[in-house]
């Protein structure tokens, strides 16, 4: 393989916490040596731009099998590409659920078409029915990188804690969707003034917590590692933090949606803003970007979630929920950046090197002989976000005719250029 020195980079390494000018030689399909150029290497000039370890995107939605029409592997790789994730950790809520070898097999040969990488996550019970727990270790053997049923919270404890401590026994990773399940049953909207004069059946936050202490109580039970992958709400952070200090196996993750948007994005009943759970309150908002800024929140995802216009273009209680977010996840990141909240490699920390370690993944580094898979981009380019130029075949995206800042200008994997921007 080629060598290559990026030259005159800015280098943002989430591992140092360091925003410095710099270069990196990559060799082979890895990180050679920082400031240090190789002989007879290819140089690649970065124009003073930022070059940072590719995003590693923890509960990716992708159609197949089942719902292909919504997005591909070939196109959701596309767009991760010109969004900067290398790394994608696909969801099991596929149709039909990855809950054996064979069905998780063949998903990891379809991955293969992508340009990024492409991991997959299989399901912690079979049809993710909170019944009778996957053949874990087999899955294990097959390539699966974490357990979860996603939005399906099952209310069979026996059948949950029968699979955690096998999870346990295997030192697999179990991965949460916090909520009282009977309480957010229909609801489409955080509960408060704004759903009420809306007419929209909404949930209260503290559903939430009741999920996540739940959650908590059979992590502290079985001794299971566990992922609590969307923590939204500041009535969660105290039980999180009790959890850690207490030393149990647990982190927890946000979407770059709830930490950059609120309920009253919604205004008129937009449904390409609903989302599960749903948007809450901007003290809220501001709660979860104080979490990720001090460590008690450990991941940023895109949880990007195709959906067809038929599936969005209903009654708001109606419509699907989610939006595609590969191609938005950075330049929304950035609003966090250019409004003071979190430095570079402070994000870069939670997009890329916190899920890999949480998930035993050798990426979202800057490290020599760490994967060259890497992601240069110009934190400050101004562009209007048109969601018909998205690369996914759903465009249903709440930043459509936003002004953005943050464009991708080059994506690496393994030292192999998969993304160019036209204009870069």
């Amino acid at each position: 393989m080629t060598t290559i020195h990026f030259a005159n980079a800015r280098l943002i390494d989430p591992e140092a916490g360091t925003d410095a000018p710099g270069s990196l030689t990559v060799k082979d399909g890895v990180i050679l040596a920082r400031d240090e150029k190789a002989p007879k290497a290819a140089v690649i000039d970065c124009g003073g731009k930022c070059l940072a370890p590719g995003i590693v995107d923890l509960g990716v939605k992708i159609g197949e099998p089942g719902e292909r029409h919504r997005e591909s592997f070939g196109s959701a790789g596309a767009a991760a590409a010109a969004g900067g994730v290398t790394t994608i950790i696909a969801r099991p809520d596929t149709h039909p659920a990855i809950d054996t070898p064979e069905t998780l097999e063949f998903v990891t040969r379809r991955a293969a078409e992508a340009p990024v990488r492409i991991r997959h996550m299989a399901a912690l019970t079979k049809g993710r029915e909170g019944r009778e727990m996957t053949e874990i270790g087999f899955l294990r053997d097959a390539g699966a990188v974490a357990f979860t049923d996603v939005f399906r919270v099952s209310t069979d404890l026996k059948a949950i804690a029968r699979a955690m401590t096998y999870a346990r026994s295997l030192g697999a990773l179990v991965v949460g969707h916090p909520q009282d399940p009977s309480l957010s049953a229909g609801a489409s909207a955080t509960s408060g003034k704004f759903a009420s004069l809306r007419g929209i059946p909404a949930v209260s936050p503290i559903a939430e917590r009741m999920g996540l202490e739940r959650d908590l109580a059979l992590v502290e039970m079985t001794g299971v590692r566990y992922h609590a992958d969307q923590i939204t709400t500041a009535h969660s952070l105290p039980a999180l933090v009790r959890a850690k200090a207490a030393g149990l196996d647990v982190t927890a993750g946000t979407s770059i949606h709830h930490l950059t948007l609120n309920e009253f994005d919604v205004g008129d009943y937009r449904t390409f803003f609903k989302f599960t759970p749903p948007l809450r309150s901007e003290q809220d908002r501001l709660a979860i970007v104080a979490a990720v800024a001090d460590g008690t929140i450990d991941v940023i995802s895109s949880l990007h979630t195709p959906a067809d216009e038929e599936s969005k273009r209903l009654p708001y209680e109606e419509a699907a929920a989610g939006a595609v977010a590969l191609e938005t996840f950075l330049p929304a990141a950035m609003r966090l950046f250019h409004a003071g909240h979190l430095d570079l490699p402070a994000l870069f920390r939670a997009m890329a090197l916190n899920p890999a370690r949480r998930l035993g993944l050798p990426q979202g580094r800057l490290a020599p002989g760490a994967p060259a898979d890497l992601v240069l981009f110009d934190p400050d380019a101004p562009f209007l976000m048109d969601r018909f130029r998205l690369r996914s075949k759903s465009k249903n995206t709440p930043f459509d005719g936003a002004r953005m800042e943050g464009k991708v200008l080059g994506t690496w994997v393994a030292g192999t250029q998969v993304f160019a921007a036209a204009d870069a």
